[in-house]
């Protein structure tokens, strides 16, 4: 039968794809499903076609939080569900679902499938998916459920009616802890600015999800013994990188915006500055929200190179956030020490790392900075060929970093972009998200198909290189 035969060349089709393919395909395949049910008349207004759906839907599994449409006016109740959907989706992980979901359709060796997962995803090793997945789905439940009960009790007591009071308590639980910065309302959480409380709640969620799943649930294995000796390596240095980027990203703004007098902090106290400051230091690493205006008027030069900095590193592996990962500055300032010390390896905290650790971190962030380089040129570069409105380098710049960090801060430069530089941003938060050795991986598996299993056994002699 035809349509047998059909099914069984896609099947095998399927069988054929590395996690990395497999990852992206999924990746594209949610999105593309989303941008149908985002279009529909049950989830938007008219205002709403397949480009503005689509835009949405990438925005949303990649849980970046740019967006060209009021998401409180032009969807339906029903389109936000869907919009919260997929910000779990892609909050909890992409890669992780695909992970779980590829053990249904690839087929193989056992042991061999495992070792393919652990060596491309380092979430995951040689145990499997399964219990990871359970545990990191039953962290964000009881997590989320938390969020949303304290902002429905104590947080929007100004929202009268119960229905919209719930709903609002939980899409914003969900978009906080998935670091995703949808909001409800057109100026995000301006209007919440003095509320201590729902600051407060926006910020644990946000820290937490940013952490990822290892830091927390090796956090709470040692809960009995939490000592610094009981943690693993890599929860002493996500907790310590992000307390110092916080630190120092607080501290940084009110510095910047005080020196450089701008309008940022402008008829604020030093107590709201304070909370303003470190509200928008944790939101930087890829959360989104604001609960300031945004803008060059309203933000010094210096505090948005600043905010673009914080942007870059993001939050940490296995995460919900993007960026770099606060690891990867981590070995590279512990490179840039031993090499100042002339010392042949790196060692972090009485621990020798790798140089294949080092050479990913390298390439990651040289990977990065190069693709949003080319983000910003191609934008730039069409943006005056085509005559649309003509923002700074600094503002084109900074929202390509927004977009590739999946952090959804906007300087009000995506809504007036035409579709060739939406397309672009489009583009980056899809790459930001997977990961750009995830991508680049991807596709060098695909162009040098039936050569991945051989072995390079050719040794080459060692010259010195002067840099």
């Amino acid at each position: 039968m035809p349509f047998t035969k059909a099914v069984y060349r896609t099947q095998d089709w399927y069988r054929r794809l590395t996690v990395p393919q497999f990852t992206v395909v999924t990746g594209l395949l949610v999105i593309f499903a989303g941008t149908l049910i985002l279009s529909s008349p049950f989830c938007s207004t008219s205002t709403v076609g397949l480009w503005e759906a689509l835009f949405t839907a990438t925005s949303a599994v990649t849980v970046t939080g740019l967006t060209i449409i009021d998401i409180g006016q032009d969807l339906t109740i029903f389109g936000q569900v869907v919009l919260a959907l997929m910000l779990l989706i892609g909050g909890l992980g992409l890669m992780a679902i695909t992970t779980f979901l590829q053990g249904f359709v690839v087929r193989g060796t056992e042991l061999r499938c495992r070792l393919d997962r652990g060596k491309t995803l380092d979430e995951f090793g040689v145990g499997g998916v399964g219990k990871t997945f359970r545990g990191i789905a039953l962290t964000a439940t009881v997590l989320i459920l938390t969020g949303a009960s304290v902002l429905y009790f104590f947080g929007f007591n100004d929202i009268s009616s119960t229905g919209e009071r719930l709903w609002a308590s939980i899409f914003h639980s969900i978009s906080a802890y998935n670091n995703a910065g949808f909001g409800l309302w057109s100026d995000s959480l301006q209007g919440y600015r003095t509320n201590s409380v729902v600051n407060v709640v926006i910020i644990m969620l946000v820290i937490l999800g940013g952490l990822g799943w290892r830091v927390t649930s090796d956090i709470w294995t040692n809960r009995y013994r939490l000592q610094r000796r009981n943690l693993s390596l890599h929860t002493r240095l996500v907790l310590r990188t992000s307390f110092l980027l916080i630190v120092f990203g607080t501290i940084g703004l009110i510095v910047t915006e005080s020196v450089a007098n701008g309008n940022f902090f402008s008829g604020l106290g030093w107590n709201e500055r304070l909370i303003s400051a470190l509200f928008e230091s944790i939101s930087a690493r890829t959360a989104g929200f604001t609960n300031m205006p945004l803008s060059v008027q309203s933000v010094s030069d210096s505090g948005l190179l600043l905010l673009m900095t914080l942007m870059f590193i993001g939050a940490s592996p296995g995460g919900t956030g993007g960026g770099i990962k606060t690891t990867t500055l981590a070995a590279l300032m512990a490179a840039t020490r031993s090499t100042l010390r002339g010392e042949d390896d790196v060692v972090m905290r009485n621990r020798q790392i790798s140089d294949k650790v080092i050479l990913k971190a390298v390439g990651i962030t040289v990977g990065s900075l190069l693709f949003v380089l080319t983000m910003a040129l191609l934008i730039s570069m069409t943006s005056n060929l085509s005559g649309e409105e003509t923002f700074s380098f600094l503002e084109m710049l900074f929202t390509c970093i927004s977009a590739f960090a999946t952090v959804g801060f906007d300087l009000g430069v995506t809504q007036q972009l035409g579709h060739f530089g939406q397309l672009v941003l489009v583009v980056g938060m899809f790459v930001g998200r997977l990961g750009i050795l995830l991508l680049l991986s991807a596709i060098w598996e695909a162009l040098n198909r039936g050569k991945l299993n051989k072995q390079n056994r050719v040794g080459y002699p060692r010259e010195d290189l002067y840099v």
